[in-house]
């Protein structure tokens, strides 16, 4: 683990983070994998802990961490299980928006409303970030919602696709089209009451891995919507607003790619030294051993990508590029090191009865979302060519 430069509050943070995932988390994985129940009672336990909303600022209720201790904290979370670390971290990138763009009034509702108290159920307030459609991932400005002026309010109207915390959500954050005919400039942020009217929340997908994880689709019919929940108050703003939640969110789940990596890498090393062939240990083989060593290289490699990109972030800098480097690079490094874990472990690797055929599963994913590895190599080109005087 790097440790350089840490302060005794991020150290605090990191242990933290780590014995929850050690002693909550991790027990309760299985269970959540195999039978896809959200994991409520682990997410109260993390919001009374205030490992939920870490990125709110303290005038709201919440820690106000910057980037980089998220980022710390969504490792050492992921390590336990990516599945409940996706349900915890989705308002993360939910509230970005908001924290960076919101207005006062917007701010001090929906992002005190996480942070204030709990539902009538006893469970935290979670919300998700409504962009991705049916027809529009990678290409955001494909988004088919439309959202028209009615007096002091809008009407939208559309369906969006695979949206985390879908049915768990007290809000959404919805992007939508205003003015189809200007373009990206004609996209508009709302946040969206989930108990509004005309809003039908899909079934729960089942997907391959992070199945803890409340992935679904959400179609808004003629949902009305205050004015005064105009994202930043004015139309246009949407494209924006949407883009920079990435650069604040992609090293965050970039971080919890090296979470997984780590996991992967830890039971496939320990193995390593247990299982005996041809009368030694196979970590005593070069071809195992070269394996091992390059998943804890490119770990390492992983880590010190992401942690640029949230101190360029925290320091005020744009940093697309590198959080597209980090995002691309964990995301790739991730679905290898799980990969060769289960190589290590051979035909036990394939078998559910062993840790690392569910990590093989729940690291595909970060090749797929919040931009897939292709979308980071096109954000990573258009950088590089910008910087050419």
């Amino acid at each position: 683990m790097i440790g350089y430069g840490l302060s005794e509050d991020q150290k605090m943070y990191q242990k933290t983070a780590r014995d929850f995932a050690r002693d909550v988390i991790r027990p309760a994985a299985e269970h959540h994998d195999a039978t896809g129940e959200y994991p409520w009672e682990i997410l109260k336990q993390g919001w009374e802990l205030g490992l939920l909303n870490t990125m709110v600022p303290a005038e709201y209720g919440g820690l106000g961490l910057g980037c980089l201790e998220a980022c710390m904290l969504s490792e050492e979370i992921a390590w336990g299980c990516t599945g409940i670390g996706t349900a915890m971290e989705a308002n993360q990138l939910a509230t970005a928006p908001v924290i960076m763009f919101g207005t006062e009034e917007q701010k001090k509702k929906y992002l005190g409303m996480l942070t204030e108290g709990l539902r009538e159920d006893g469970n935290p307030h979670m919300c998700a970030y409504a962009v991705t459609e049916p027809g529009a991932g990678s290409d955001v400005q494909g988004v088919k919602t439309r959202a028209v002026k009615d007096g002091d309010h809008y009407v939208i109207n559309g369906q969006k696709m695979w949206i985390t915390n879908g049915a768990k959500a007290s809000w959404y954050f919805v992007l939508a089209y205003t003015d189809p005919e200007a373009g990206y400039r004609g996209l508009t942020g709302f946040v969206v009451d989930a108990d509004s009217e005309g809003i039908e929340v899909g079934r729960k997908e089942q997907n391959l891995g992070q199945r803890a994880s409340d992935t679904r689709g959400i179609t808004f019919t003629n949902v009305r919507v205050p004015e005064e929940n105009v994202l930043g108050g004015k139309e246009g703003g949407g494209w924006a607003q949407a883009m920079g939640a990435f650069d604040k969110s992609r090293p965050i789940v970039a971080s919890a790619a090296i979470g997984l990596a780590r996991a992967a890498f830890e039971h496939a090393r320990d193995y390593s030294l247990e299982r005996q062939t041809f009368g030694k240990p196979i970590a005593r083989h070069q071809a195992v051993s070269f394996m091992i060593a390059d998943m804890a290289m490119n770990i390492q490699a992983a880590r010190h990508l992401v942690w640029e990109s949230a101190w360029l972030h925290d320091q005020g800098e744009r940093n697309t590029k590198e959080a597209a480097f980090a995002k691309a690079f964990g995301a790739d490094m991730a679905a290898k090191v799980a990969t060769d874990a289960v190589q290590v472990f051979g035909g036990y690797g394939y078998s559910k009865e062993y840790p690392v055929e569910k990590l093989y599963r729940d690291a595909k994913i970060f090749q797929i979302y919040e931009g897939t590895s292709q979308i980071q190599r096109v954000i990573m080109a258009r950088e590089i060519y910008k910087e050419v005087k």
